[in-house]
């Protein structure tokens, strides 16, 4: 490691001089020298925007105004800077204000419940629940996630997901997200955010951004090739804004409070002091209000992540427990010797404390009642520093009934996929047959592994940091055997996989076999079965096609239920006559075994629709991930050469018929489409936004005599906490940096706290707002034509018409109850920025020449209706 000063004022500070961002899109191979995006550079953009309150911002920004005005400086570096690892209750929190009886701020994992904690729920995984394609489930279940943070004392609750957005699906934190489509996840992100924050607490969404996998995600040592650099993802103007940025716009204009920036480098520039995607795209151009906190270990500098934009790192110090900071005492110091201004510091605080009056903090907070660190009563509340023993524990109960939205959730994100009349089963089959070790407990427990870090009984959610604790896992062979046991019927089970015989034998013998199989993946800290984070391919786990080859063999009447953390290979068995069902099922959560038998059983009809692609070869898909550097040392360069073209739109672009499209779900009853209505709604010409910010506001003052910055006479020092304090009067020394009082040099405009031009596709946050006009209303009938009632997700999908786009994009749905018989009406907007395109010269929006086409169907490969849309007027 560098010596801390010299880290702190140096590392990569000036970005590349590049003048425009890269704007190629030609097609290519991934990771090439001859590639145009090879060694790409980011270009640098300053000063970092600072808050106006902006939207529905203001009376938190006055709010925040009022607050860190009375504050002192190092009471301000108290509230950017984390203490360090394990040096508090949560899995990350930043210094306390005890002048003005402010607590510290406790940020909590994980996106689907609460990591670290007992008596809390076990909710579905963000790709499964997209699987449901209901707007309603979005927020109900970010709702009762941001309860439960909120009742266990948690401010930040570390999700929603939408980075990675699944460029590949063996991407191993795919599953945290929702979906590879930037629409879906778009608008499961803003509810997601809307309610977590209606709960009282604050979300962070992340990861931003571009990172896709987790293979070299940081720079570290690697056992099979030593130091290797953090990995570089590196991709054009057009597809940032069309694809990645889609989502995290969304999450802006919804109001998330934090966004957490990613641990890689984008276009060669460290994602949490990139200058450009943190200051010009992300606080500029999209307006965003919040705070930028940075991922566990993901700040790599002081000075120059301070101006790119950072306003709070995570967990505060260099390395985990190492007892040194790039800010605490460092930011203290940089404000003092003017290296950094005053306004930038107090805009962090500034945005720090408008989200937390955002989302009514001052009004919801309850004290942290948990520890993330051990789960005895008693115990030391700063744990690695072994100090202050008491009471850390108080096993509060937050879980409700949440229960019961998580079982409906589950089963309203199940995906039928066949079903040749076998399904729903009656529960009076004459004998059941249950295979698979996916269909019953692990040998340790659902809780045996360190997060999760195993693939052991039946799966219910990934690995790694995106996970929490399940107070129950409802098993699949439990539920089933409760089914049948209360109708009087046999049901047996064989769950070792290569238990072949065994297997043979009662699957001879049984009139329904239904076989569990899986596949994981997780967070790249932890490998299993030789997969490191990343899945190594996407076949099935544990000899998963082998026992279904072996059950299906033997029984003309086998029912698949996968339960996956994204696509499998289905190939070997999808159009087997023996096969007569398959379900894909997701990570269901803690009541997978009762979800599943609902739909089995028919007491729910499956709506579900996948999320994302199903095809025959990982090819398919486009680039693969890095798994082995190419140049030694040096950062793997991964170029988004595919440009938008990822998942569905792939498969369009060349031709290939996938087994199961984007969007595909069946039904227990049936569907039909027809008079299909567009109408035109009057709106303005779009209109770039113009005109200066104000100036930087700059709130109280402070000294610049470093004795006033040291140590407190009465002052405890816990071990490897981050204190905001100087060691010495003498700045050289404080400062660790044996170059210190060099001239170094900081990028142009970094320090300007005059009024800056505002950016033409900006203006409130998410962007324009005029990108929200809505253009046009589509409407179509649909009749459920079967006999049992059910849900429809209906879609909506444009082809935008020029060389460059996909065949069509996904831009709205809805999900319909109909009776059996009945018809219903199906509406939809389409906002201008629905029919836009990202225009690299004028670096804003624009609708093109080209023909638009609306569709409306049933999956992106099932289109029944289209009508043109007449653009003349905008």
């Amino acid at each position: 490691m560098l010596r801390l000063a010299q880290a702190f004022l140096a590392i990569a500070l000036v970005q590349a001089q590049s003048p425009q961002y890269p704007n190629t899109t030609s097609p290519g191979t991934n990771n090439t020298d001859s590639s145009p995006l090879n060694n790409a550079e980011s270009p640098p953009f300053y000063p970092s925007p600072w808050i106006e309150g902006t939207g529905d911002w203001a009376a938190a920004y006055a709010k925040a105004q009022a607050f860190v005005s009375q504050l002192t400086l190092l009471e301000k570096v108290n509230l950017t800077t984390g203490t360090g690892w394990q040096s508090e209750a949560c899995v990350g929190t930043v210094g306390s204000i005890p002048r003005l009886g402010f607590d510290s701020l406790c940020m909590q994992d994980s996106p689907l419940g609460v990591r670290f904690a007992d008596y809390v729920s076990a909710f579905p995984a963000g790709g499964t629940i997209a699987a449901s394609w209901d707007r309603g489930e979005f927020y109900r279940r970010g709702y009762q996630m941001g309860r439960e943070h909120r009742e266990k004392g948690v401010d930040v609750q570390l999700g929603p997901v939408v980075g990675p957005l699944g460029r590949n699906p063996k991407g191993g934190r795919n599953w945290e997200g929702f979906s590879p489509d930037p629409v879906l996840s778009g608008l499961a992100v803003a509810d997601t955010v809307r309610g977590i924050q209606d709960a009282g607490v604050i979300a962070c969404t992340k990861h931003y951004i571009m990172n896709e996998q987790e293979h070299f995600r940081s720079p570290g040592n690697f056992e099979d090739f030593g130091f290797v650099d953090a990995v570089s993802s590196n991709l054009d103007d057009k597809t940032l804004h069309e694809l990645y940025l889609w989502p995290f716009a969304d999450a802006v204009r919804a109001g998330t409070g934090s966004i957490m920036c990613s641990y890689n480098k984008v276009n060669n520039s460290q994602a949490c002091q990139n200058s450009y995607l943190q200051n010009y795209i992300l606080k500029g151009e999209l307006g965003f209000q919040g705070f930028i906190m940075s991922d566990w270990d993901a700040q790599h500098s002081g000075v120059a992540s301070t101006l790119a934009g950072l306003d709070m790192t995570m967990p505060g110090d260099t390395d985990f427990n190492s007892g040194q900071s790039f800010w605490g005492p460092n930011l203290t110091l940089s404000i003092i010797n003017g290296t950094v201004p005053q306004w930038r510091l107090d805009d962090a605080a500034l945005r720090i404390m408008a989200a937390y009056y955002y989302v009514g903090r001052d009004e919801a907070s309850v004290p942290v009642n948990f520890n993330s660190w051990v789960r005895d009563t008693y115990g030391y509340q700063h744990f690695f520093g072994k100090a202050g023993y008491g009471l850390i524990n108080q096993h509060v109960d937050v879980r409700a009934d949440h229960f019961r939205s998580i079982r409906r959730t589950a089963a309203k994100s199940t995906v039928l996929l066949k079903n040749t009349g076998v399904l729903p089963l009656s529960g009076t089959e004459k004998w059941t047959g249950v295979f698979g070790n996916d269909a019953t407990d692990g040998e340790y427990g659902p809780n045996g592994c360190p997060d999760h870090g195993c693939n052991n009984g039946t799966l219910a959610m990934g690995w790694g940091s995106g996970t929490s604790d399940f107070p129950y896992l409802v098993t699949p062979l439990e539920a089933i055997k409760s089914k049948i046991a209360s109708n009087g019927g046999v049901v047996q089970s064989v769950t070792d996989n290569w238990a072949y015989a065994q297997i043979a034998a009662l699957a001879k013998q049984v009139s329904v076999s239904i076989v569990f199989v899986n596949a994981d993946s997780g967070e790249g800290y932890i490998t299993v079965d030789g997969n490191a984070g990343d899945r190594n391919n996407l076949t099935l786990w544990q000899d998963g096609e082998a026992l279904i080859r072996n059950v299906s063999a033997n029984c003309n009447n086998t029912i698949v239920v996968i339960h996956s953390v994204g696509p499998v290979l289905v190939n070997s068995f999808y159009d087997s006559d023996n096969i007569t069902a398959i379900v894909w099922a997701g990570l269901p959560g803690q009541e997978s075994g009762n979800a599943i038998v609902d739909i089995l059983y028919g007491r729910e009809n499956p709506g579900g629709k996948l999320p994302f692609t199903i095809g025959s070869s990982a090819s398919e898909y486009g680039p693969d991930l890095i798994y082995e550097p190419i140049n030694d040392h040096d950062s793997p360069q991964d170029n988004f050469e595919e440009g938008v073209f990822i998942d569905y739109r792939a498969f369009d672009k060349q031709n290939i018929t996938p087994v199961y499209e984007f969007g595909f779900g069946l039904s227990y009853t049936t569907f039909n489409y027809s008079n299909i209505k567009v109408a035109k709604v009057p709106a303005s010409k779009y209109t770039p936004t113009t005109g200066q910010t104000k100036a930087a506001p700059t709130l109280g003052n402070y000294s610049t005599d470093a004795a006033d910055y040291q140590w407190p006479a009465n002052l405890t020092h816990v071990n490897t906490y981050i204190y905001p304090y100087l060691n010495s009067t003498d700045l050289a020394k404080a400062s660790q940096d044996r170059d210190y009082g060099l001239n170094y040099t900081w990028p142009e405009g970094a320090t300007d706290g005059s009024p800056q031009a505002r950016i033409a596709a900006g203006g409130a946050p998410g962007g324009n707002p005029q990108l929200w006009d809505v253009l046009f209303t589509v409407g179509a009938t649909i009749t459920n034509t079967g006999s049992r009632s059910g849900d429809e997700v209906v879609q909506v999908y444009l082809s935008l018409g020029g060389p460059e786009d996909p065949k069509v994009v996904l831009r709205g749905f809805d999900r319909l109850s109909i009776q059996a018989g009945k018809s219903a009406t199906f509406q939809a907007e389409i906002t201008r920025r629905d029919v836009s395109n990202w225009d690299t010269a004028s670096q804003n929006w624009v609708i093109t020449k080209f023909p638009k086409t609306v569709y409306v169907g049933a999956s992106s490969r099932k289109l029944a209706l289209s009508a043109k849309l007449d653009l003349s007027d905008f």
